[in-house]
This record gives C-alpha cells, structure tokens and sequence, in this order.
C-alpha cells in the first residue's frame, strides 16, 4: 500500500462519518413536521422490532402535521404505542385509519436544549473524523518506518490528510450552523 492510497482511503472514510452526522442531526426537531422526525421509531410488530417507516406512510400535510397511515390496519395500536413511548414529545390521534400527529411549537428553552444536542452530536463526529486521521496518520508513519515511501512523501501525505481533516470538520461545523440557525428561529 502506498501513501496516495492511505489518502485516497481517508476522504471516503471521513465522507461516512458526516453522512452519520447529516442523518443523525435530520432527527431533531426544527418545531417543523418533517418525516425524518419519526425515522428512529421501531414499531413492535408481531413480536419483531421494525422501523416504522417500513411498515407505514408518513406524510406532512403541514408544516404543523404530520400524518402516519400504517399498511395494515391491525398494527395501529402499536404503531402508536411505538409513537408515544419514543417520547418526542408528541400526542398521537388515531381515528382508526391515520394517525395525526400535531407538532407542538418548540419554546426557547427547548430550542436550546435541541440546539445543545446539535452540538454534542456534532462534538462526537469531529471527534470520529479526527479518529480517521489518527489511523491514517499512523498507517503513514508505519510505511515510513518500513521504509516504503520517503520522508518527503509521507510529510506530503501527512499534509494531504490534514487537508482532508479540515475540510470535513469545516463541513460538520456549516451543518451545525445551519441546523441551530433552523431550531432557533421561530
């Protein structure tokens, strides 16, 4: 393995940790409905978690609504017990065929607290990217102990994957920006 390919590894790797983070931080609540807000709900259906997605239509209707219809009938006692127990802050209304889910206006103490989460969320992935660098960084200074690429090489690299470091961190960072700008405002 060469050090070019160590670099090559190092974006795809890095790539991952921000999706994580866009797919974990789509689960917080803006106080506007949207169906990425029920993505981590797992319905006990006939004794097998399943998401709830998979087993449901969730649509928003409004941007104060949010509407789950599940494909079969007889799961929609679970299906909102699934909902009220994933504690989101949300009171279900079921009239036999949909469920209504109305999506509370968040006040400012809990955007604040949403907002924290962010950051903590996000704290742990720039942690996750710099755990990327670290092992690259490493696989590097083995080569170079192994003597399979130069000094002048592994420097080159070493700076190449810093490169990389920065500008995932610097996407994490614009993420979270955006996301706290979206929670906070009213």
């Amino acid at each position: 393995m060469t050090g070019q390919e160590i670099v090559k590894e190092t974006g795809p790797k890095m790539d991952h940790v921000v999706e994580d983070f866009k797919r974990k931080i789509a689960n917080i609540r803006t106080g506007r409905a949207t169906v990425g807000l029920l993505d981590g709900i797992m319905v006990d259906y006939y004794g097998t978690p399943t998401p709830l997605n998979q087993m449901a239509s969730v649509a928003v209707p409004e941007p104060q609504l949010m509407t789950v219809q599940p494909w079969d009938a007889t799961a929609m006692a679970a299906v909102e017990k699934a909902i009220t127990a994933a504690n989101l802050g949300f009171n279900p209304s079921n009239d036999g065929k949909i469920i209504r889910l109305a999506v509370p206006a968040l006040n400012e103490e809990r955007r604040k607290q949403f907002a924290k989460q962010v950051h903590e969320i996000a704290e742990e992935h720039r942690i996750a990217i710099r755990n990327v660098r670290h092992h690259s960084n490493d696989a590097l200074k083995k080569l170079l102990k192994d003597k399979a690429i130069s000094e002048d090489e592994e420097r080159s690299c070493l700076d190449d994957v810093q490169k990389h470091t920065n500008t995932y961190i610097a996407k994490i960072d614009e993420l979270t920006k955006n996301k706290e700008a979206e929670i906070m405002s009213v």
